[in-house]
């Protein structure tokens, strides 16, 4: 099962889904924590969440899913911090239950510190009426809006975008990007960062969110999962550029009116109808936060109730053949829910979870299921539908709760014990391990998959490609031949997998599941939760070499500086006379190279950490950085002058030991920068 966490990326809104909300120099730390912060979980371990349900199996009816909600929602909620929380399921072609939890409306505003606590007044959430920002949820209406113009024969899945927009994609490749393409994440995008979220008082422009500065296509078209808030607002564009209006003004109309949800809008500012705005906390004691408009209102823009979003379940599990409101004939939702791209461009992927047109498969205890996940600020979304079994379920939180895994935990316990308690595993007989497994096989493939990985949505052409040291996945054997992922891609902890197929781990005491795709014995990519998946990162760019190599290099380089200040200013106190002039105009070359050098790293961490906070930094203040960053790297040909002056002139192995840390930090630090990407001509981001 996957749980999106994508701001809704970066994602992305971005979660914010696209980029990690990591710093420069502190993600390290942050990887760390998160890592560690499991207690004294055993690695390769999933941790049960906080507060769970029943553990006997239920009956799904409403007396009983109502009792199991009210067992388990509200106590969570108060353990991990979250204001409210709203639930919907649905089952055979009817609202089952639409239940609500906590606050809307906490009281807590910004006089907060001067108001009694008898005087709060706090709203209780109302299923029906209070809106929840829906994040990356909002997928699954474009998708739906696309599909139904594919169904009215005004759009094809596998016609070149081109041939349905006003202006030409940037690609690299020859495979023409397609509505399949986009609508299953594959369209081969990087992700970017830049002017995510829409300036106060401007109004979100789609065409110039898909035209203005347009990310890199780094994969083939089709043969990459990587999750891509750009590819869907190029699928949104193409509905605008093909219904003739508005994108929102599309999605309401054809998609939420017929549904009847009068509650839902994928507009900002909200329609004058809506008397209720989303608002948000960080924790449930915390101040509201503001509405943070998303520039790509096809990937994250809609806001919704647990109702409305139960009208939207019930629509694709029935076609309306009976008169119930619909928008897709049960053709195009079989289109729409089963898996879009197979092993021809996935390779060895397709033996996972893959996309459909628009849904994450998310199949668990033997049963399929279809879903997406959205996370937006403070809120967080997920959708499930059982489309065997005529049933659904979304659920909503407005608050992020007191640490980052709170709402991933109570997510968990609903969807999992959901699935756990209304359609449990079947008892099976153990099967023989598949595919030979008793041969020496398992541990080559083993071996084969141990190394070094990044995510294929981190960015590689431009200089946030830093961030990729930070970021790494590294995948180790154990002694029993299962893998060990660390951290895992959906856990966000060591995880361990065992091979149940070859090249196909599952999690052990787990569900989620790991494939690779295999090119001439060198693995090139493992996939996981349908639109992600790792790539192998080159030994010499690893973070075992780079990490060492940054920090002991600017380490020198800073020694190197106070050693500098600390002896002109004893020369100076003391009168004391300074080196000869000889192979001076090297040194002071050498010595601006190096005030340039660490300059230029203080110069990146402060402009990373601000574009992680979604905060424009100015291409002025980018290219001083790089300029500084390229007078470091032309100074390793003064230092090594240097270096080579004092040996000639036998100055002192001290003097000389000196000047070859010095020439070995420069030419450190001018490594990671090219390796990198720092001292690339785009400085988009």
């Amino acid at each position: 099962m996957t749980f999106d966490a994508t701001a809704s990326s970066p994602a992305r809104a971005r979660s914010r889904a696209g980029l990690p909300s990591l710093r420069f120099l502190a993600a390290a730390g942050a990887v760390i924590a998160l890592i560690t912060g499991c207690g004294d979980t055993m690695p390769g371990t999933s941790p049960a969440p906080p507060v769970t349900g029943p553990a006997s199996e239920g009956e799904l009816t409403e007396t009983d899913v109502d009792a199991w909600l009210d067992g388990l929602v509200p106590a969570a909620l108060e353990t991990e911090g979250i204001a409210g929380a709203a639930v919907s399921v649905v089952h055979d072609g009817e609202i089952l239950t639409s239940r609500g939890y906590g606050n809307s409306d906490t009281g807590v505003g910004y006089e907060y510190e001067e108001t009694a606590a008898a005087d709060i007044v706090t709203t209780p959430v109302d299923p029906d009426e209070t809106m929840f920002r829906a994040g990356a949820v909002t997928k699954l209406f474009t998708a739906t809006a696309v599909m139904r113009l594919v169904e009215a024969g005004e759009l094809d899945l596998d016609t070149d975008v081109n041939e349905y927009v006003d202006f030409s994609l940037n690609t690299s490749f020859d495979e023409p990007v397609t509505l399949r393409h986009l609508l299953t994440h594959t369209a081969g995008f990087e992700e970017t960062v830049a002017d995510t979220v829409v300036p106060s008082g401007s109004e979100p422009d789609l065409r110039a969110d898909v035209v203005d500065a347009p990310p890199e296509q780094v994969y083939e078209p089709g043969t990459v999962p990587s999750y891509s808030d750009y590819g869907y607002a190029l699928a949104g564009y193409v509905v605008e550029a093909t219904g003739g209006v508005p994108y929102q003004e599309y999605v309401d109309e054809n998609v939420l009116a017929p549904l009847g949800m009068d509650t839902s809008t994928t507009w900002y500012p909200l329609l004058d109808e809506l008397k209720s705005m989303p608002v948000g906390y960080a924790t449930d004691d915390s101040r509201p936060q503001g509405f943070e408009t998303m520039a790509n209102a096809p990937a994250g823009s809609l806001s919704t109730t647990a109702t409305d979003m139960a009208r939207f379940m019930l629509a694709h599990l029935d076609a309306g053949d009976d008169g119930d409101p619909s928008v897709l004939s049960r053709r195009t939702l079989d289109l729409m829910h089963a898996p879009a791209l197979d092993e021809d461009t996935l390779g060895g992927l397709a033996e996972g979870p893959r996309m459909t047109l628009g849904f994450f498969e998310e199949d668990r205890n033997g049963q399929r299921i279809i879903g997406h996940g959205g996370d937006i600020g403070p809120f967080h979304t997920h959708t499930q539908i059982y489309p065997e079994e005529g049933t659904g379920i979304f659920v909503a939180f407005n608050s992020s709760g007191y640490e980052k895994t709170s709402t991933l935990r109570l997510r968990e316990a609903l969807m999992f014990g959901f699935a756990d308690r209304y359609f449990p595993e079947e008892e099976q007989e153990e099967d023989p391990p598949a595919g030979g497994l008793v041969s020496p096989e398992p541990e080559e493939r083993a071996r084969a998959v141990a190394g070094s990985y990044n995510g294929s949505g981190s960015t590689r052409s431009t200089f946030l490609k830093a961030l990729d040291v930070f970021q790494e996945t590294e995948v180790t054997v154990r002694m029993d031949l299962s893998i060990l992922v660390s951290p895992g891609p959906e856990t966000g902890r060591p995880t361990a997998y065992e091979e149940i197929e070859p090249w196909v781990w599952r999690e052990v005491e787990g569900q989620r599941i790991l494939t690779a795709r295999v090119a001439e014995g060198e693995v090139e990519a493992l996939g996981y939760g349908s639109a992600f998946s790792l790539l192998p990162v080159e030994p010499e760019r690893s973070a075992a070499i780079a990490l060492p190599v940054l920090f002991l290099s600017v380490g020198v380089l800073v020694l190197a500086l106070l050693s500098w200040s600390i002896g002109a200013l004893t020369r100076w106190r003391l009168s004391l006379p300074g080196r000869d002039r000889a192979g001076r105009p090297a040194r002071v070359i050498t010595r601006i190279a190096v005030t340039a050098t660490v300059a230029a790293c203080a110069g990146w961490v402060l402009a990373i950490m601000t574009i992680m906070d979604l905060r424009d930094v100015s291409p002025l203040t980018l290219r001083a950085v790089q300029v500084a960053q390229a007078v470091g790297v032309l100074g390793v040909v003064p230092a090594a002058m240097v270096v080579l002056d004092d040996v000639r002139r036998r100055a002192g192995w001290l003097r000389c030991a000196g000047g070859v840390l010095v020439l070995a930090a420069l030419a450190g630090c001018g490594w990671f920068a090219v390796s990198f990407g720092l001292l690339v001509p785009d400085i988009s981001y």
